[in-house]
C-alpha cells in the first residue's frame, strides 16, 4: 500500500504522529495465540502500555484492531498470524478487539477495520488498513522491522557453495578465501576443512591436505562432497606409483592394446585435471575388452565419479557414455 493510501504512514522525514494515552490498570492477563508464544497476543485497553507501548521498545509490535462481526478481519488474522510466525522475532503481533475496548482506537482515530498499526520505541510509526495480501504483509514487515537477516547456518552454507564454485572454476586464491572465512568461525566445519583440502591437493600438496581431512569425524565423512575430497587424495597418492605419463604415451605409442600402460595413464591425466581425457582413456580399454582384468576401467571410471562428485559435467557426461556403452 502505497503512503499516499495509508492514513498511518508517517509524514516525510518523520515519524506518525498522535498522542495515546492510556490508563495505569494493572494488565490483564494475556491470552497467547494459539501455538506462537508472546509472539501473538490479545490485549486490553488496561493491558495496551504493557503489551504495546513498553515492548515496542524491544521488538516492532503490529496492533491489529479488529471486530467478531468483521468479515476481512477474518481474511486477515490468519495469513498476518502466519506471517509474524515467520518472522523469526523481527515483530510482534497483539490484537485489540474494539468492540469490548474501544478507547484505544477511539484516540487513536481508528475508523475502519480491519487496521494494523505499527509501534517502535513507544509511538506509532506506520500502518495499513484493508485484509492486504501475504506478500504485502512481509513488504510492510521488512519495511517497518528491517529485512530479514540469514541465520550464521544460511551464511556460512552461503559462503560455502560459493567457495565450491570459485574452485570448480580454478579461481583457487578466491576458493581459499571462502573456506578459510568459514574455517575462522567454526574451525571443524567438514565441508570447509575438505574444501580446504581440495584446494591443498589442487595447488600440489597432498600433506598439507591430508592434515585438513584429518580432522573431520566420521560424520562429516558421510557427506558426498568431503567423501570426494578424501577420493582425491588417493588418487593424488597413488599418482606417484604410476610412472612417467612420457614413457606411458610411448608404450601406448607402439602398442595401443597395452590396457595397464593405458589404465596408468588415464589416471594420471585425471590427477592433472584432464577428466574428460582420462574417462575417454577408459573408454577406450572397455570399447576393445571391457571384462579386462574384472572390469578394471570400470572400476575406476565409477572411483573417478566419486572423487569427481555425482553432478560435475564430466560425471554427468560420462554416465552418459557408460550407460551407452553397457547398454548398447
Amino acid at each position: 500500500m502505497s503512503d499516499y493510501d495509508n492514513p498511518y504512514a508517517p509524514a516525510t522525514g518523520g515519524q506518525m504522529s498522535g498522542t495515546v494515552t492510556f490508563g495505569d490498570k494493572p494488565k490483564a492477563a494475556a491470552k497467547p495465540g494459539a501455538g506462537a508464544g508472546d509472539m501473538i497476543m490479545d490485549t486490553t485497553t488496561a493491558g495496551f502500555t504493557a503489551d504495546v507501548i513498553q515492548a515496542s521498545r524491544d521488538v516492532t509490535v503490529l496492533v491489529d484492531f479488529w471486530a467478531p462481526w468483521c468479515g476481512p478481519c477474518k481474511q486477515l488474522t490468519p495469513v498476518i498470524e502466519k506471517v509474524v510466525r515467520e518472522s523469526n522475532g523481527r515483530v510482534k503481533l497483539v490484537k485489540l478487539n474494539i468492540d469490548d475496548h474501544p478507547a484505544v482506537p477511539g484516540q487513536m482515530g481508528i475508523q475502519s477495520i480491519p487496521a494494523v498499526v505499527a509501534f517502535s520505541q513507544g509511538k506509532p510509526v506506520d500502518g495499513f488498513m484493508g485484509a492486504l495480501p501475504e506478500s504485502q504483509i512481509r513488504e510492510f514487515i521488512d519495511k517497518v522491522a528491517g529485512p530479514a537477516t540469514a541465520s550464521a547456518d544460511e551464511q556460512i552454507a552461503a559462503v560455502l557453495a560459493q567457495a565450491r564454485e570459485a574452485l570448480a572454476a580454478g579461481e583457487l586464491e578466491k576458493a581459499i578465501q571462502g573456506f578459510a572465512s568459514i574455517l575462522q568461525v567454526e574451525e571443524n566445519h567438514p565441508g570447509a576443512a575438505a574444501g580446504m583440502a581440495a584446494c591443498m591437493l589442487a595447488a600440489g600438496e597432498p600433506d598439507r591436505a591430508e592434515q585438513m581431512l584429518a580432522a573431520i569425524d566420521e560424520e562429516g565423512r558421510k557427506d558426498p562432497e568431503v567423501a570426494a575430497v578424501f577420493k582425491r587424495l588417493d588418487m593424488a597418492r597413488e599418482v606417484a606409483t604410476l610412472g612417467d605419463p612420457v614413457e606411458l604415451e610411448a608404450r601406448l605409442a607402439s602398442n595401443p592394446a597395452d590396457h595397464e600402460a593405458r589404465l596408468r595413464f588415464a589416471k594420471i591425466l585425471n590427477a592433472q585435471g584432464y577428466r574428460e581425457a582420462a574417462a575417454d582413456e577408459l573408454f577406450t580399454i572397455m570399447r576393445k575388452d571391457r571384462a579386462w582384468e574384472d572390469e578394471a576401467a570400470r572400476k575406476a571410471l565409477l572411483e573417478f565419479f566419486e572423487a569427481w562428485g555425482p553432478m560435475d559435467p564430466a560425471t554427468l557426461s560420462a554416465r552418459r557414455q557408460l550407460s551407452s556403452l553397457l547398454f548398447s
